[in-house]
């Protein structure tokens, strides 16, 4: 997300992979680990089959709570399902609404009026590479707004600090998806979408590369885009997050109506060298 997220982190903290051949990735980074290392499901693609299924695997809102860095606040938990519901078994929806009424700035720096009711949720699991869990595959597919003013995210950001931080989804009021890894300094890789309101497949595939560091490969519909690396994001938890925020970055005016944002078959897995 935008650099003017790290007031609100601080504030919140108070409180591998093979080379590119061809424009391709090789094997070692397309594929799971060899048979040595163990290959394990640790979020599976039913989380959104029902509500326990959700609520045992997620949380809502933030992990810090309510506001961030655009113009939404979010509104959501186990009786209320005004903002995040599932519309069918296996899709999650996450809805923004504009608001007519002052309910003031968001408390998230650059504290802009509050404009809109809308939804998140982030994963009860934090993913964490370690030299036991060194590669990790995350995945979802969605369907995104990308009219001026929608903020669409599935994220990674770090639990007990900021950086690290990686966006495999990230649409800022175009029809172009930002693939961005922030380590102390942005890498970023900017992909035009072909009608991003159908469902797209967003995959990251994070390898431990040496003491401190990893290697993220991003992929879009199954092809690779690009290769980053993130300075000290070993043993740094993270974890995963789906939100719909709106306006900041993204623009403004954001829309007069509703905004939706669906998700389906998110899944994580990861190597286990015991």
């Amino acid at each position: 997300m935008a650099l003017d997220r790290a007031l609100n982190r601080r504030a919140f903290l108070l409180a591998s992979g093979g080379a590119v051949a061809g424009g391709a990735m090789a094997v070692g980074a397309a594929t799971r680990p060899a048979a040595a290392a163990a290959w394990e499901t640790v979020i599976g693609t039913n989380t959104f089959a029902d509500y326990a299924s959700l609520e045992s695997t997620w949380n809502y809102r933030y992990p810090w709570g309510s506001d961030h860095n655009g113009t939404a606040r979010m509104y959501a938990g186990t009786d209320d399902h005004n903002h995040v519901y599932l519309e069918s078994a296996g899709v999650l929806v996450l809805k923004a609404s504009r608001i007519d009424w002052d309910e003031g700035n968001s408390s998230s720096d650059p504290h802009l009026p509050i404009r809109y009711h809308s939804g998140a949720i982030h994963s009860k699991l934090q993913l964490r590479v370690t030299d036991q869990f060194p590669q990790w595959e995350v995945k979802g597919e969605f369907q995104a707004p990308s009219a001026r003013g929608t903020w669409p995210a599935f994220w990674l950001t770090g639990a007990n600090s900021w950086p690290p931080e990686s966006d495999i989804l990230e649409y800022k009021g175009d029809a172009r998806n930002h693939f961005n890894t922030y380590d102390g300094g942005w890498e970023n890789t900017v992909v035009p979408v072909s009608d991003p309101g159908a469902w797209h497949t967003y995959r990251a595939w994070i390898a431990k590369a040496g003491t401190n560091d990893v290697t993220i490969d991003y992929y879009l519909d199954g092809t690779w885009v690009g290769r980053h690396r993130g300075a000290d994001f070993v043993d740094a938890p993270m974890p995963i997050i789906v939100n719909l925020q709106m306006e900041g970055s993204s623009g403004s005016p954001g829309p007069s109506g509703d905004t939706y944002f669906r998700a389906r078959n998110i899944y994580v897995g990861r190597s286990n060298d015991g």
